[in-house]
């Protein structure tokens, strides 16, 4: 989830060019119409590939696209995209163009600081400097390098340390490019902090392990005072939406699994998670399931 001064914006995961072009590209392109405004994160490294993705992408309905150059998982480095493009910020440059010649809608990059042993403020200068000059305007920036060698990508998400203020100091020296911060955001508050320094802030994990927090995003970041849904709220419209999901054929454990987090901290959060996680997968699960885990919330 990324939010700025204007909207936020959902992501999708990744999806590479050869799963889009060779593949079900309709399964991997679907979305619900609830989730607009919404971005397709493409994975892929040549210009003619990525265009015509992107292409797909607004074809679809998506409002935005994005290139990933910040992933460091060892499938990302055997197919040359994700954050070893780090090094080709030329190459990356040349995407940039074809995509954003091929749509009307925006073409973003997020990346990292730097990978291995490249120094971290040169590294991501550079990369903004070039990848800019063809006419990208907004970066989403990982405030971490990347270990290719070394680490895992799960390590990757924790263990280099966060360096806020380098892209602090990125968005000074650019003034003219729209800067995101991402990397350890956990609290609207910390949203708050580093706005004050950057354009817009992303929030991963914290947004899906506890998802409830983004209930405070309209009044706190937007200044926009509404009633606010309760958790229960939340479940009874997610419950529609997997039922209509269910007719259609997807398992419950499929959509369930993202709901485990909706009642961090509350009391029988617990009991709500091991029931679901014991229960989803079984043959013929339906949303019973999920109506008996809510009998362990205590609101």
């Amino acid at each position: 989830m990324r939010m700025m001064s204007k909207h936020s914006l959902v992501y999708t995961e990744m999806v590479t060019t050869g799963a889009l072009i060779h593949g079900d590209a309709q399964r991997y392109l679907k979305y619900n119409q609830g989730e607009h405004p919404v971005a397709l994160q493409l994975g892929g490294s040549d210009p003619k590939a990525m265009a015509l993705c992107a292409k797909m992408a607004e074809d679809a309905g998506y409002d935005e696209v994005n290139i990933n150059v910040g992933c460091p998982s060892d499938r990302v480095q055997n197919g040359a995209f994700g954050a070893c493009l780090m090094a080709e910020p030329e190459l990356v440059a040349e995407n940039y163009a074809a995509m954003q010649n091929a749509v009307k809608i925006p073409v973003t990059v997020k990346n990292r600081l730097a990978i291995d042993d490249m120094d971290e403020e040169e590294t991501v200068r550079r990369f903004l400097s070039i990848v800019s000059s063809s006419g990208c305007k907004t970066f989403i920036v990982h405030a971490r390098k990347a270990w290719l060698k070394g680490l895992s990508p799960k390590q990757n998400r924790d263990v280099p340390p966060l360096n806020y203020e380098l892209v602090y100091q990125m968005k000074r020296e650019f003034p003219n490019i729209e800067i995101i911060i991402n990397g350890g955001v956990d609290s609207i508050d910390v949203c708050k902090k580093h706005l004050n320094h950057v354009d817009g802030v992303m929030m991963g994990r914290e947004a899906y392990h506890n998802p409830y927090v983004m209930t405070d995003v309209d009044e706190q970041i937007y200044n926009d005072k509404h009633n606010q849904i309760s958790r229960l709220g939340v479940l009874d419209s997610y419950k529609e939406y997997m039922q209509q999901q269910m007719s259609e054929g997807v398992y419950l454990k499929s959509m369930s699994r993202h709901l485990l987090g909706l009642f961090s901290g509350e009391a029988g959060a617990k009991a709500w998670r091991r029931y679901i996680s014991e229960n989803a997968h079984k043959e013929g699960a339906g949303i019973e399931v999920i109506e008996t885990a809510a009998t362990f919330i205590k609101t």
